[in-house]
């Protein structure tokens, strides 16, 4: 059996996974970022995407997550977003209309705050979407 350190993922309205993981992907600035066991502490900003962990048995999670940040401390991960959903609690109809329509406001003339206001929405929609497809 592989190395494990403590993780729980939480969002703003719920505690999403409390346990064992073996591995941790999260989506960020520049890529990827993963933690194993053991990893240095380290406070690490998440943005909207897809984010993976293997759990203690290596079974592999998926999830999409809002913006937010996830702390490793003493090979303990806590890992704190807006939103976190797994593929079951998806909506697929509901994500395709999101994405059609941030998509169609993202063709208006806007501000700029506009702008990155719907840049957000489709990608939040689209990585709704992404991890639906994936199950």
């Amino acid at each position: 059996m592989s190395e494990t350190f403590g993780l729980e993922i939480y969002a703003s309205n719920k505690r999403a996974y409390a346990g064992r993981a073996q591995k941790l992907v999260i989506p960020a600035v520049d890529g990827e970022e993963g933690f194993l066991a053991h990893h240095a502490n380290v406070v690490a900003a998440i943005i909207p995407g897809e984010m993976r962990f293997e759990d203690a048995e290596g079974k592999e999670h998926v999830f999409a997550v809002s913006s937010g940040f996830v702390e490793m401390i003493n090979n303990r991960a806590k890992l704190f977003c807006l939103s976190v959903e797994s593929p079951e609690e998806i909506d697929i109809r509901r994500a395709q209309e999101a994405k059609d329509r941030a998509e169609e406001q993202l063709r208006q003339k806007q501000s700029i705050m506009e702008y990155h206001r719907n840049q957000l929405a489709l990608a939040r929609a689209m990585t709704r979407l992404k991890v639906t497809h994936k199950q």
